[in-house]
C-alpha cells in the first residue's frame, strides 16, 4: 500500500508544474475528466478528489507523500509485523486489523459519497461474495442510489489485500423504498491492478449510452485522450522469485515469504504487464503514441517492493525512486519483446510530464471559453 508514494511523488511533480502555468489553486482534479486507482491507487484517487476547504480536494498532490509517511507506520505497524505471536496468527487471519486505517478514513472523509468527487474517478474491486469485479464510479454514483458508497468504504473496499488486511463489508440503504444493497469486497487489485483499460473502457461506455460530457468523441478515440498511468514499481526481473525455490513451496510459501505474497505479486504484476501492452497496442496501432504515458519502476529491490515494511528509512528510499523517475528517459512497450524500453528523442519522464501539464492547462483553457 505505501509504495503509492512513488506514484504521489510523481503527482506532486505534474501538480506543481499546473500551478507554474495557471496559478496556486490548480489541483489535478480540475484537469482530468476521469481519474481512476485500485488499490492504494484508489486512495491516491479519492485523496485528488475528495471535496475539503474551499471546494479544494482533500489533500494537495505534493501532500501524498506525507500522507504515506505519516500513516503508513501506523496502518502497518512495525512491532506487530515483527512478532512472532503475531506470524503465528496470520495463519488463522490476516496480518493486520485494519482498525486504524478505517479510523483514520472515517475521519476524513465523513459522509462524504461517491457522487461528490470533484471530478469522475473510477475504483475497481472484486466483491468475493458474488466473485465479481465491482467497478465504482462517480457518474453510476450520480445514476443509482445502490451505487453511490461512502468514499470511506470504497477506500477501504480496494485496499483491503487479502492475508494483510480484512475483507470490506458496507451496505447501502435506499430511505425511500427501503432496499439494502450489501458488498463484501476485497483488493480490486485481484481484478484490474493497472486500472488504465478499465477506466478507458468506462469512457467509453458513457459515450456509447451518450452520457459523456464531450458528445463529439467516439469510443477509444485515441486522437482526443491523454492517458497518464503510474506505476508502484515491481521487484526487479528475475530476481525476488524463481522456479527451483518455488517448486519446493507449499501453500504458506505461495502466500508468505521473503517479506511479500508471491502468488499476489504474480497476480498484480501479470494483470499490470497485460493492460500496459494492450494499451499500448491501441496508441501505438493509431500512431498516437505520445498521448499515453506510462512511467514504472521495475528495478525495486529487497524492502523497497514489500507490501508492509512501512520503516521509515523504506519509505523515504521509496520517495527517491519517485524523484529519480522523473531524471528517467520515457519508455514505452516494445511490441516484439513486451517489454518497457528507453525511447529517442522525447526526453525523461519529468520533461513528458511538463509536456503534459501544458496539454493539460491548453485544453482546460479551451473548454473555458467555449
Amino acid at each position: 500500500m505505501f509504495r503509492g508514494i512513488i506514484p504521489g511523488t510523481l503527482l506532486g511533480y505534474l501538480e506543481a508544474r499546473l500551478q507554474e502555468l495557471d496559478g496556486p489553486n490548480a489541483r489535478i482534479a480540475d484537469y482530468f475528466d476521469v481519474i481512476a486507482g485500485t488499490s492504494t491507487g484508489g486512495l491516491i484517487t479519492i485523496m485528488l478528489t475528495a471535496p475539503g476547504k474551499d471546494n479544494l480536494p482533500t489533500y494537495a498532490a505534493n501532500n501524498i507523500t506525507n500522507f504515506y509517511l505519516e500513516h503508513g507506520p501506523k496502518i502497518f505497524p512495525i512491532q506487530r509485523r515483527l512478532s512472532f505471536f503475531r506470524n503465528i496468527a496470520v495463519f488463522s487471519g490476516p496480518k493486520y486489523n485494519g482498525n486504524y486505517l478505517r479510523s483514520l478514513l472515517r475521519g476524513t472523509l465523513g459522509n462524504l459519497t461517491l457522487s461528490n468527487t470533484l471530478t469522475n474517478v473510477v475504483i475497481p474491486t472484486f466483491d468475493m461474495k458474488r466473485l465479481q469485479p465491482i467497478v465504482f464510479n462517480t457518474k453510476d454514483a450520480k445514476r443509482n442510489w445502490c451505487k453511490n458508497a461512502l468514499l470511506s468504504d470504497v477506500c477501504l473496499g480496494t485496499s483491503a489485500a487479502p492475508t494483510f488486511l480484512p475483507p470490506h463489508y458496507f451496505e447501502i440503504k435506499d430511505a425511500t423504498q427501503g432496499e439494502t444493497r450489501t458488498f463484501d469486497l476485497v483488493d480490486g487489485g485481484l481484478a484490474a491492478n493497472n486500472p488504465t483499460l478499465v477506466a478507458m473502457t468506462h469512457i467509453s461506455k458513457e459515450i456509447i449510452l451518450k452520457k459523456f460530457e464531450h458528445e463529439d468523441m467516439q469510443p477509444m478515440d485515441c486522437n482526443r485522450m491523454l492517458v497518464l498511468s503510474l506505476g508502484t514499481g515491481v521487484a526487479q526481473k528475475q530476481e525476488k522469485y524463481n522456479a527451483k525455490e518455488a517448486a519446493y513451496w507449499g501453500l504458506i510459501d505461495w502466500l508468505f515469504n521473503k517479506g511479500a505474497s508471491p502468488l499476489l505479486d504474480i497476480i498484480g504484476d501479470a494483470s499490470t504487464d497485460m493492460v500496459d501492452f494492450h494499451v499500448s497496442t491501441i496508441f501505438q496501432s493509431l500512431h498516437k503514441e505520445r498521448n499515453y504515458l506510462r512511467i514504472q519502476d521495475e528495478t525495486l529491490f529487497g524492502d523497497e517492493s514489500s507490501v508492509d515494511i512501512t520503516t521509515m528509512q523504506n519509505m523515504q528510499k521509496l520517495a527517491q525512486r519517485g524523484n529519480s523517475l522523473l531524471e528517467k528517459p520515457v519508455a514505452r512497450v516494445n511490441l516484439d519483446t513486451g517489454r518497457q524500453e528507453p525511447v529517442q528523442g522525447e526526453g525523461t519522464n519529468g520533461e513528458a510530464l511538463t509536456r503534459f501539464a501544458q496539454q493539460l492547462s491548453n485544453q482546460r483553457k479551451l473548454r473555458q471559453y467555449k
